[in-house]
């Protein structure tokens, strides 16, 4: 039974798990996203997140605590420099865990771990997105009808010419798609 465990130890020793976590946390950090088994980017993503939320403290004691469980001074600057300016206003879920199927040596569960803010082309289609969503959401259908009306009642108003002859207009249109000939509505008008 697995009361109360709330550590994957992944088969290794406490030094070893340590070691494990610290590297993938600086090649997340440096690269912005790995690819690693499913197990180690459930772990790396609750080692990694609090050191990210750390990081939106620009201090000497932060850079402190941060540098005791990464011990890379490269891996430190990009965090307090490049990924905390961009995760400012993010208030927790730095990475993303996508699963990619199985691997073909070992049959292991693989996954992609990612620093969300740092994926352009996922961002860059959400922005289009939320364009369309927006410039859709200003029109509905009814606005667009009783728009039209509006814009026929006015025309007929100001001039009763030119309504009849976007009438006339109409008819000859219908006449042209249910496949009756025009012949007959130009001697109409030949008679008016």
């Amino acid at each position: 039974m697995r009361h109360g465990k709330k550590i994957n130890h992944l088969g290794r020793t406490k030094s070893h798990r340590d070691a494990l976590m610290s590297n993938m946390a600086c090649s997340l950090i440096k690269s912005k996203r790995i690819n690693t088994t499913l197990a180690k980017a459930k772990s790396l993503r609750k080692y990694v997140e609090p050191l990210i939320t750390k990081s939106k403290n620009d201090d000497t004691h932060s850079r402190r605590v941060v540098f005791s469980y990464l011990q890379d001074k490269e891996a430190l600057k990009e965090l307090f420099d490049v990924i905390s300016e961009k995760i400012a206003e993010r208030n927790g879920g730095y990475t993303r865990i996508i699963k990619l199927g199985t691997r073909l040596g070992d049959n292991a569960e693989t996954a992609l771990i990612e620093l969300v803010d740092f994926n352009e082309n996922l961002l860059s289609v959400n922005e289009e997105e939320g364009a369309a969503k927006k410039s859709r959401r200003g029109r509905s259908r009814s606005k667009s009808k009783s728009d039209a009306e509006t814009t026929e009642v006015a025309v007929a108003e100001e001039a009763p010419e030119v309504a009849e002859e976007l009438s006339s207009e109409e008819t000859v249109n219908n006449d042209e798609e249910s496949g009756v000939q025009g012949d007959s509505t130009d001697e109409t008008e030949e008679v008016k």
